[in-house]
């Protein structure tokens, strides 16, 4: 069964257009597990977000870094999605069958000469804060395998998220130059979620604030590629009562293993939503329409964790 509603072929090429676009949002799970509650949350926030003003919702998924790739997680992902309801537009898109797109952008930023081979070692580098630019003029080590980089010049990355307000960031100052491509050659999530978000059009972001730092980076790298910056929104991260991580308990078991309304209600709770008890005798069906209602006037609390229950 694909969920999608149409077989809408996605943009495969990137546009800097200058009329306002179409809302597009996406959902770009890493298939290195099943789905939990932390992931059923932040999916159902870039759901609503995306059908409350009438957008095209995408399903990505981010399976570039094939060492974490768990067999069968893809398939299971998209299961779950389907089981609680979602419906996106177009194809699924894999990363892992986009790597030549990846490539281009890298070149075209090295002709530029915007990048730089490096070969210091995660080892190397770990007592340091940000990276000091070991590599910048050449590679310390003439053989073995390098990373490439891209040149950080110092300079403040300011932008509006939605819901966590101002944000700014000095690059440089906080990470140095960042990694374009591993040592191992596998593409960095930081060019390929660039690269992908411009090549069909997504226009808002809807994510989780983990990823909050991460995106002056990702702005930066967009403003050399000359692709439009989506707008962002960072919900709070889900995190344990004593503000760990989601703990392997029931809470963040997987997601195919629960009953699907009664977990819909939970995340509707969690953002803020504030569920009847009435929807609890419905379906699925009528508490996305319900939560679909109450999200269009919604305001998610501006914080980076929110501690669930005990």
């Amino acid at each position: 069964m694909n969920a999608a509603k149409n077989n809408t072929a996605i943009a495969t090429t990137a546009t800097a257009e200058t009329a306002e676009p179409r809302y597009i949002g996406r959902f770009a799970p890493s298939p290195s597990g099943d789905l939990h509650l932390g992931s059923l949350y932040t999916a159902a926030a870039s759901y609503l977000d995306a059908r409350s003003r009438s957008g095209r919702w995408l399903v990505r998924l981010e399976d570039l870094d094939r060492p974490r790739v768990v067999p069968g997680a893809a398939r299971e992902i998209l299961r779950t999605l389907e089981a609680f309801g979602f419906e996106w537009d177009g194809d699924v898109v894999r990363q892992s069958e986009r790597t030549e797109r990846y490539l281009d952008a890298l070149e075209a930023l090295r002709a530029r000469g915007l990048t730089f081979e490096c070969s210091c070692s995660r080892s190397q580098l770990a007592e340091d804060d940000r990276y000091p630019g070991h590599c910048r003029a050449a590679p310390l080590k003439s053989e073995g395998p390098t990373a490439t980089r891209l040149r950080i010049e110092p300079g403040t990355i300011q932008f509006t998220d939605r819901i966590q307000g101002t944000f700014r960031q000095d690059v440089a100052a906080t990470v140095g130059d960042v990694v374009l491509r591993r040592r191992d050659q596998l593409i960095a999530y930081v060019l390929a979620v660039v690269v992908d978000d411009a090549a069909q059009g997504v226009t808002d972001v809807v994510r989780g604030a983990d990823l909050l730092d991460n995106t002056p980076r990702q702005i930066h790298l967009q403003r050399l590629l000359g692709v439009r910056t989506p707008i962002y929104s960072h919900v709070p991260v889900l995190v344990e009562p004593d503000g760990k991580k989601l703990a392997k308990s029931a809470r963040s078991a997987r997601l195919r293993d629960r009953s699907a309304l009664p977990a819909l209600l939970q995340v509707f709770a969690l953002l803020g939503l504030a569920p009847p008890p009435e929807l609890g005798g419905g379906t699925v069906s009528e508490a996305w329409g319900w939560a679909l209602r109450q999200w269009r006037e919604h305001r998610v609390a501006p914080r980076l964790t929110l501690a669930l229950p005990p």
